[in-house]
């Protein structure tokens, strides 16, 4: 949830010791306006530091909602020197988040017009202190969020697998964790990701494989998910993009996480106009 002091703090970086542009007396109205097309997100964000300021927000679209050039986004009325103060901030917020979401409908559309039942997830590979909008941006989009912190699930990665070994450290998360929390194993082999499911992983994290090679340990795991439980997921990741994400789609894991969707997206743009 966007505070009043993350609010603050990024104001005070904006403003600085002393506002010398913007002291513009008497009241106004406002409008965001998308400058190209693509998926609004960032809005409520973007709305919250005009209200912070006393600055009404009059109507604003749902996060998610398709845009093209020209839409209007959200209104404002209030305070002259507030809206402009709020200007600012507000479109770099929306601007970003509008660019998460659009990048994230693009991977959406070209992975389940493959599979329709893949599903495409985020990461934490996010920007630290915008990761709550980001997060956001990716569900607008139509991806999935993945954890959203380190207390999430457990993800065992090759470092912790280097120092405590796969088959422990599954056994030692799953005694400190609680029966919600699912574990996924991150595997760089098939041998890798077929111990992980025989020890009792909720998730196998294929990584950094080609679509080739991703699809014959996809069909090789079959038979230990069938012994083991269904209910297993694979995951993929590692260098997945847009150009590639076809092919990714096709080789019947459950879920493809792509840290571009936030590290990569570029901002949406975003105009906002006073009366």
């Amino acid at each position: 949830m966007l505070t009043s002091g993350q609010i603050d703090r990024w104001l005070r970086e904006d403003i600085g010791h002393h506002d010398v542009t913007n002291e513009v007396p008497g009241d106004t109205k406002g409008r965001l306006v998308a400058k190209q097309k693509g998926v609004a997100a960032g809005i409520s964000a973007a709305a919250s530091v005009f209200e912070h300021l006393g600055v009404s927000v009059v109507s604003s679209l749902e996060n998610g909602t398709p845009v093209s050039a020209g839409d209007v986004v959200f209104e404002t009325a209030g305070p002259a020197r507030e809206t402009l103060r709020a200007e600012r901030l507000a479109v770099n917020l929306a601007g970003h988040a509008s660019g998460v979401a659009t990048n994230t409908r693009r991977a959406v559309e070209r992975a389940q017009a493959v599979d329709p039942t893949v599903r495409i997830a985020g990461t934490r590979k996010t920007t630290p202190g915008l990761r709550g909008i980001e997060k956001r941006a990716v569900v607008a989009g139509g991806g999935d969020s993945h954890r959203l912190d380190l207390s999430h699930m457990v993800l065992i990665k090759d470092n912790h697998i280097a120092e405590m070994g796969l088959e422990n450290a599954l056994e030692t998360f799953q005694k400190r964790v609680s029966f919600a929390t699912n574990i996924a194993v991150e595997a760089e082999s098939l041998e890798a990701a077929q111990r992980a499911i025989e020890t009792g992983a909720d998730i196998v994290l294929l990584d950094n494989f080609s679509p080739d090679e991703l699809q014959t340990i996809v069909e090789s795991l079959t038979t230990a998910r069938e012994q083991v439980s269904q209910n297993v997921l694979l995951e993929a990741s590692g260098g997945i993009t847009l150009e590639t994400l076809h092919a990714y789609a096709a080789t019947g894991v459950d879920i493809i996480s792509m840290g571009s969707l936030t590290h990569s997206a570029s901002s949406l743009d975003y105009s906002f106009r006073t009366d």
